[in-house]
């Protein structure tokens, strides 16, 4: 019987896709922050444009051996490692710190999809539990503020799960794992939510759950054989009635007898 979904965070729950902005531009505004923080607590600060660029050079390496050894990047110890590279005293800098005034906050111009508020509170109505697991370089505790932002972290009150925080990304066993070990559900009674062919979708079914693909007009890597859905939604409004022709002998709080089959 179905207990819970998991959720990709990006571009399933989260909508970037009118997101205008230079990401660099972004994450200037961010970079300078934490500057402002090393100037006023460590003893030979180095100048902005060399921290920023440093920084950005080690995050581009990190994402890159990440593609093929899949250990993830967290920009908590990149902010450090960089300030380190540059002559800063390693104890002179705490990562946790540095997180605190990177002062995260939901992306200017991104938004929660318009669906995602009405699914998810009929689900939960039904009894499902959701957890949330993401392939993102922050900890879970600078994504709680963006997704605090966005009025969807009531919905996820005890299973977030970000790579950073994990160590591994999707498509690794070990973060899948995480979040069902912290819903106390085993893989064939929680199904998963992505909109990325091998990251969500190939991750969650190998990690033996059901895997839905989000679909994006013109943002979807194509569909191939290798990896395949096991449903294709448009909306997440769709997946009551997906789960009705899945779990015969019912989800959530309806009873195997009143199930409508179709």
């Amino acid at each position: 019987m179905l207990k819970a979904i998991l959720f990709d965070l990006d571009d399933t729950l989260i909508e970037w896709g009118d997101y205008l902005a230079r990401w660099e531009e972004v994450e200037a505004r961010h970079i300078e922050s934490v500057h402002r923080f090393l100037t006023e607590t460590v003893d030979k600060p180095p100048e902005l444009e060399d921290y920023f660029t440093a920084y950005r050079e080690r995050t581009r390496n990190a994402w890159l051996d990440a593609r093929t050894s899949l250990i993830a990047p967290h920009i908590g110890r990149v902010l450090v490692e960089t300030a380190v590279a540059l002559g800063v005293a390693e104890n002179q800098l705490d990562v946790d710190r540095c997180l605190d005034h990177y002062d995260w906050r939901a992306v200017p111009g991104t938004r929660v999809f318009s669906d995602v508020e009405d699914a998810l509170s009929l689900l939960s109505k039904r009894g499902l539990v959701f957890g949330l697991v993401t392939n993102a370089y922050q900890p879970m505790r600078l994504r709680d503020i963006e997704m605090d932002d966005h009025g969807l972290l009531d919905f996820f009150p005890t299973c977030r799960i970000s790579a950073a925080d994990v160590g591994y990304l999707k498509p690794h066993p070990s973060i899948f794992e995480a979040a069902l070990e912290c819903l106390g559900v085993e893989p064939d009674q929680a199904v998963f939510v992505g909109d990325n062919l091998t990251a969500d979708i190939g991750g969650a079914q190998a990690a033996g759950m059901l895997a839905i693909l989000r679909r994006l007009p013109n943002r979807n890597a194509p569909l191939s054989e290798v990896i395949v859905p096991d449903a294709v939604v448009d909306t997440l409004l769709e997946l009551p009635e997906l789960f009705d022709e899945w779990f015969l002998d019912g989800w959530g709080h309806r009873a195997p007898d009143t199930v409508d089959h179709k």
